[in-house]
């Protein structure tokens, strides 16, 4: 099979997160499937597999990877609904998290057979692209060992504060869920979670280090920019 590193980019602008989710799984399952259909064909005749990278912006929700506590989300159902949030249990790795507008959440649905087949190399790179786009903004941010996401004053885990979480599903070396960058996002939704499962870590956002508001779409093109240079992809639209 040749390599396809050519890229959709999808923006689904503000969308409802069972419904994007479900459009992941729709894209998600349709790569996979392609995948096992290839392999029953001599090399001359598979075809290549798409990649998609989304874009979206969530109202309220909170979601829970497969490896989580349910006991890190801090509200009951009622007090959910007072805030307009909503509550999924989901089939990514990691622990609790949340969305809301003002954050960036990044779904790329990439078979790592037309980039690379390593998944520790790929979440690294996921943190790279956001790493990459902070710079831009004269923000130094890195990862701390044994902890997922990208931080702020990530080397004083005392003080270190995360500015994006990661959670990523793979199956046949076809990837799905992503990244949630804060950039004008309501921190105060997240003081009804444990973030991540990590209870003694603050959670930051780009507006609130550089104590302003941020152009999303322009945080969004550095994204894009970092994501083609990291991964030797082609995004169309």
């Amino acid at each position: 099979m040749i390599q396809n590193k050519e890229t959709k980019f999808i923006h689904l602008g503000l969308k409802d997160y069972k419904e994007s989710w479900d459009y992941q799984e729709e894209l998600f399952r349709n790569v996979v499937d392609l995948k096992v259909s290839n392999r029953k064909l001599p090399e001359s005749q598979q075809s290549s597999t798409p990649n998609y990278l989304l874009f979206v912006y969530h109202p309220h929700v909170y979601t829970l990877g497969k490896s989580g506590d349910s006991r890190h989300l801090l509200l009951s159902d009622e007090n959910l609904k007072k805030r307009g949030a909503s509550f999924y249990e989901i089939n990514r790795g990691g622990d609790i998290t949340y969305h809301g507008p003002g954050q960036i959440v990044g779904y790329p649905i990439l078979d790592l057979d037309n980039f690379f087949t390593d998944i520790h190399k790929y979440l690294r790179f996921l943190e790279e692209v956001v790493i990459r786009t902070l710079a831009e903004y004269d923000i130094d941010a890195g990862r701390i060992e044994g902890l997922t996401g990208v931080w702020i004053d990530y080397e004083n885990r005392t003080i270190a504060r995360k500015i994006c979480a990661f959670g990523v599903k793979s199956s046949r070396w076809v990837t799905m869920h992503g990244f949630a960058l804060n950039v004008n996002v309501d921190l105060g939704y997240f003081e009804y979670i444990v973030p991540c499962g990590i209870k003694d870590k603050a959670v930051t956002s780009l507006d609130k280090e550089l104590n302003r508001k941020v152009d999303v779409k322009d945080v969004e093109e550095k994204l894009k920019y970092h994501f083609q240079a990291l991964f030797d992809m082609k995004l169309t639209e």
